[in-house]
């Protein structure tokens, strides 16, 4: 059975890790600080903090940005459940927006749904394809007599906060700036099946504009990611004076602290991203294109145009005319075939958790997920192994549909 997604587990991380095990440092140390310096030079970051899980870095924010009861953030009806969570954890309302066609968040219908009690939007990177952050400050700018300010962090901005959700899209280049530095922050996810793993984990791109200060900003976030203790274990242990086990908690903060045992999967998966991983994906992904351009019945994802390129996080292929019904019969066939394959996502709406949104209000997101089937795309997924993936969905949408 060819895996939907395994994470790429060799020597060389194994090493590193069995090497943090060794030498005492297993929680937040110098791995993880070495680790954030990684991503911030290879995104172009003025600074980075690493965290437990996007889920935990992008509830920060919000709460940090002062997100309360009462207050709208805009998300996508097409994405995964904990964009809009850390949304309902701040006692906030998330306000769901359709898809277009590219699987991203509809720009006109995040124009429509602004209102004085917008606060934050988060534009989702599916699959690692980049929003059009352009136009969507556009859109900000011209809303901006509609922002209501409620504290001195929203007042310092003067406009709405615009938050990426950028967990599949580290890698992704937009107009000459890579993924993390697209808005005024962003966090990636470093899960199992992401491009760059840590196991679990994710980072915090800091790109606030002035008068903010991103290094202040970091400090202050990592103390915040440590239950808002003033002082961190690496800084007790580097410091020469007795009394450096005194601290101070400044505020409730909370536990979200990236530990030097992810950071050592990270470092060395960030090491080889650009020159190995990336441009294995890279391949795959255009071998299905070539491959499916034969095939009237599916419709393939926009990778690259002259300006944008993706991370080739995900291959989401939508079979034209397809029922849902018949896709699901189509991935049986795959999955009888001998390929794993997946569906991202099922629209919010159609969740139990916010079911209290009508479906039938975002029905583009919805024909996406009645035809959309993802096929594995990672490292080690072999040439004859692309092959059978290709052979495997041709033939099963073959004996559904045609």
């Amino acid at each position: 059975m060819i895996p939907f997604s395994p994470p790429r587990i060799d020597q060389k991380i194994i090493d590193e890790v069995v090497d943090t095990l060794k030498s005492g440092w297993i929680t937040t140390g110098p791995k993880t600080k070495q680790f954030e310096k990684q991503i911030a030079q290879f995104c172009g970051a003025p600074a980075v903090l690493g965290v437990s899980a996007w889920t935990t870095g992008g509830e920060m924010i919000l709460k940090w940005f002062g997100i309360k009861e009462g207050d709208e953030v805009i998300v996508p009806a097409y994405t995964y459940c904990a964009t809009a969570n850390i949304v309902k954890h701040c006692g906030a309302i998330p306000v769901m927006v359709d898809c277009g066609k590219d699987f991203n968040v509809d720009m006109n219908a995040i124009e429509r749904a602004i209102t004085s009690k917008t606060k934050a939007i988060i534009p989702v990177d599916i699959g690692g394809w980049p929003c059009d952050y352009q136009k969507l400050y556009e859109i900000i700018n011209s809303k901006q007599a509609l922002f209501n300010p409620a504290n001195d962090t929203q007042k310092k901005l003067g406009r709405i906060l615009v938050l990426s959700d950028s967990a599949h899209s580290i890698g992704a280049t937009s107009k000459g700036i890579n993924a993390g530095m697209f808005c005024d922050l962003s966090v990636f996810s470093f899960h199992a099946v992401k491009n760059v793993t840590t196991a679990e984990g994710g980072a915090i791109c800091f790109n606030m504009p002035a008068p903010f200060n991103n290094e202040e900003l970091y400090k202050t976030f990592n103390t915040l990611s440590l239950h808002g203790q003033s002082k961190d274990a690496l800084a007790k242990y580097n410091s020469s004076n007795k009394a450096s086990w005194e601290y101070d908690v400044i505020e409730p903060g909370f536990k979200c602290n990236m530990t030097d045992i992810q950071a050592s999967m990270g470092m060395v998966e960030l090491g080889r991203y650009r020159e190995e991983s990336l441009p294995r994906r890279k391949i795959i992904c255009n071998a299905y294109t070539n491959a499916f351009a034969a095939n009237a019945l599916i419709e393939t994802p926009l990778q690259q145009n002259e300006q944008t390129e993706s991370s080739y996080h995900l291959y989401p292929i939508t079979i034209k005319g397809a029922t849902l019904q018949q896709r699901n019969a189509i991935i049986d066939k795959i999955f009888e075939l001998g390929v794993s394959v997946n569906v991202h996502y099922k629209p919010l709406p159609l969740l139990t958790a916010y079911n209290e949104f009508n479906i039938s209000d975002y029905p583009v997101a919805l024909d996406k997920y009645h035809r959309v089937i993802t096929l594995p795309v990672y490292f080690n997924l072999s040439d004859s192994d692309v092959q059978t993936v290709i052979n495997a969905v041709n033939q099963a949408i073959e004996q559904v549909i045609l």
